[in-house]
């Protein structure tokens, strides 16, 4: 379960982001979860406060999968002085994964330029933030946010380009806008051009580390309107890849909590079609 499929609650006080193993395991049954750095900014350097985050995971019997990561500086930034503050801006959510025992951190790929200069600077940042993730044995993930990053075949450039074995992606099923950052493709939001995203997953897939299910809006029988669910875990079944898929809902009509239980029914049922 991906933390952000509760950010409204989070965001309005409703639920606390210290809680959130225990939400995942006792309102939905999940024993896997993704964190947002933004939930936590004020804790970002504090190793207590993440121990004591562990500890309760433990507890609970809960995986801590990895911490998503925004706001820390354009990685792809041309220039090399403020590249490096964005690389160095990152050590301590690695830092926090490697104490939580994630495997993973995610991050994005922004930067003011053209597609080869801010692909070049993708590349120098993440041969240095990923010398440093090496260290604690955490893998540096792009995830697709929109902009360049939304290009499936830019991005696979990059890691062919990186090619270490921490450096990867995390393909997400919805955010292939190409014409804003964050590249959300929900209904209502705009967006002049759209990746394909199917083509777009299956280029991610050969360097994933994690995979995000995405989801807006449902029909009356529990499909996902936008997304065809079948074709991605196809693809995500067919590939090499063997982690956690993430549950990310981030649509309406439905409640986060409903949205959350009707993805999770999304995967589990077309799962075990696909496997019948």
């Amino acid at each position: 379960m991906a933390e952000w499929s509760i950010h409204r609650s989070l965001e309005s006080g409703t639920l606390k982001a210290e809680d959130f193993a225990s939400i995942a395991k006792n309102d939905f049954g999940i024993d896997a979860v993704e964190y947002v750095n933004s939930f936590y900014k004020d804790h970002a350097t504090d190793q207590v406060f993440w121990e004591k985050m562990r500890a309760k995971a433990d507890s609970l019997g809960v995986k801590s999968l990895l911490i998503m990561v925004d706001e820390e500086g354009d990685l792809g930034n041309p220039n090399a002085e403020e590249r490096m503050k964005a690389v160095e801006n990152h050590y301590k959510w690695v830092d926090a994964a490697h104490i939580l025992g994630c495997h993973s951190i995610r991050i994005n790929a922004f930067g003011d330029g053209s597609k080869e200069e801010v692909q070049a600077a993708m590349v120098d940042a993440l041969k240095e933030l990923g010398t440093y993730a090496a260290k604690s044995n955490i893998n540096v993930l792009i995830e697709n946010h929109g902009l360049y990053s939304a290009d499936g075949k830019w991005v696979a450039e990059i890691m062919r380009q990186v090619n270490r074995p921490n450096v990867g992606t995390l393909p997400d099923f919805g955010n292939w806008c190409t014409s804003h950052k964050w590249g959300s493709t929900e209904p209502g939001k705009e967006c002049n051009e759209v990746y394909d995203r199917y083509l777009g997953v299956s280029e991610f897939l050969p360097y994933a580390q994690g995979v995000s299910a995405k989801s807006y809006v449902f029909d009356e029988q529990g499909e996902e309107k936008i997304i065809d669910y079948s074709k991605m875990l196809k693809m995500v079944k067919d590939s090499d890849f063997s982690g956690y898929i993430g549950i990310e809902y981030e649509g309406s009509p439905l409640s986060e909590p409903d949205g959350i239980r009707a993805t999770k029914a999304l995967l589990e049922n077309t799962w075990k079609k696909l496997n019948q």
